[in-house]
């Protein structure tokens, strides 16, 4: 039986890491011992922020409705407005209402003008 070199197997290997490093700085892009090690950092970045981009989003919707809010009525403000929602029975999460906030202004007064009574 003849011997097996792992030479196409390696140079696969090395290639994906190297594509996987394109664009990176330096010798982060075309030396494999440092590409491996920034392409692995960049994968953990990538598994944490898919986490912090929801906590981000949530956080600009819920600026969003307060200012929709503050701006229809001066005397409201967010909690008081989501706490009249539960109270009115209407079930819209923050995403939706943040875009109609921005997109349909009369649609989301409506909607706090429901708010406020069920307060």
């Amino acid at each position: 039986m003849s011997r097996v070199k792992g030479g196409t197997t390696t140079h696969a290997r090395h290639r994906k890491v190297i594509k996987a490093a394109k664009g990176y700085y330096g010798a982060r892009s075309t030396n494999f011992r440092t590409a491996t090690q920034a392409v692995d950092k960049a994968l953990q970045y990538a598994t944490r922020d898919r986490k912090v981009k929801k906590r981000n989003f949530r956080a600009l919707w819920i600026q969003r409705i307060n200012a929709g809010v503050r701006a229809y009525d001066e005397s409201l403000n967010y909690s008081q407005f989501m706490g009249g929602l539960a109270k009115a029975g209407i079930e819209v999460d923050r995403k939706v209402l943040a875009d109609l906030a921005v997109h349909e202004p009369a649609a989301f007064n409506a909607i706090v003008d429901q708010a406020k009574a069920a307060l």
